[in-house]
């Protein structure tokens, strides 16, 4: 693997950039002609996966090739040209480890983005208010995490939207960030969320990480994300996963011990 320059990411120019970001309205609405528009793209649903293919940079050939076919739609599985790594979350409910990512998080000085389900945002305030205090995103997973090729536009605007104003009356936060629930999407689904002034984030690294039944070992997974490092990545992480937990310390100490540092969004 190249190694990259170490990049500073917090750099005061970089938070003024991200809070801006932040802070951008997608307070957008569907119009009759949009809908019109809409329905005319292909709704067939898609299954995302990176794939195991990577080129001499190490980025995974299948997150470049999302991009490539749907950035017209903002949507990113990576951040071509980009400098370090994106840490990102799914909430889908509260496991008991959030606060424990947290507390890692601000003694590594790392800013992520935290992906909240409506039930996730209604049943955990006071971890949703820490994340907004402590300078992280808040993105939109769904009100009811819905899969969205399975929904009309409408009914997609519903699902988002509901929780997007849902969020804005009770932690005064605009999101705009927008992960599909299961990494399933269609066409269609990616244009609505572009047309409501969102960009859907999918990403370049994941692993089996969410069965809290079934978790990975600690040393195995430990590499497997340290070696999947690549500028302009998109990691997702689960926060129920206890291995997450526990190697979130060591993962950032290994990643940047490798030439690399961790951003916000920069697109």
């Amino acid at each position: 693997m190249k190694i990259s320059k170490l990049i500073t990411a917090f750099t005061a120019a970089a938070i003024a950039v991200n809070l801006l970001a932040f802070s951008a309205s997608a307070a957008n609405r569907l119009t009759a002609q949009d809908i019109s528009e809409l329905s005319g793209l292909s709704a067939e649903s898609h299954g995302y996966g990176q794939g195991v293919e990577c080129d001499e940079n190490n980025c995974p050939t299948g997150a470049k090739m999302f991009n490539d076919e749907f950035e017209a739609y903002n949507s990113y599985a990576l951040f071509n040209g980009a400098k370090g790594i994106c840490l990102t979350f799914d909430q889908g409910y509260e496991n008991g480890y959030t606060e424990k990512i947290l507390d890692t998080l601000k003694e590594k000085n790392v800013k992520a983005v935290f992906f909240l389900t409506g039930d996730y945002a209604k049943r955990n305030k006071e971890l949703v208010k820490r994340m907004i205090s402590e300078g992280h995103i808040i993105g939109n997973h769904g009100m009811k995490h819905e899969s969205l090729p399975t929904l009309s536009p409408e009914r997609a605007e519903e699902e988002i939207m509901s929780l997007h104003d849902f969020v804005k009356k009770e932690y005064g936060v605009d999101m705009m960030y927008f992960r599909p629930p299961c990494g399933e999407y269609s066409e269609q689904a990616l244009a609505v969320c572009s047309k409501l002034g969102y960009k859907t984030l999918l990403w370049s690294f994941a692993y089996c990480d969410w069965d809290v039944n079934n978790q990975p070992d600690c040393g195995s997974s430990l590499e497997k994300a340290t070696n999947a490092a690549h500028d302009g990545a998109i990691y997702l992480l689960h926060s129920v996963s206890s291995t997450n937990a526990e190697i979130l310390p060591q993962l950032i100490d290994d990643v940047r011990a490798n030439g690399f540092d961790f951003c916000l969004p920069q697109q």
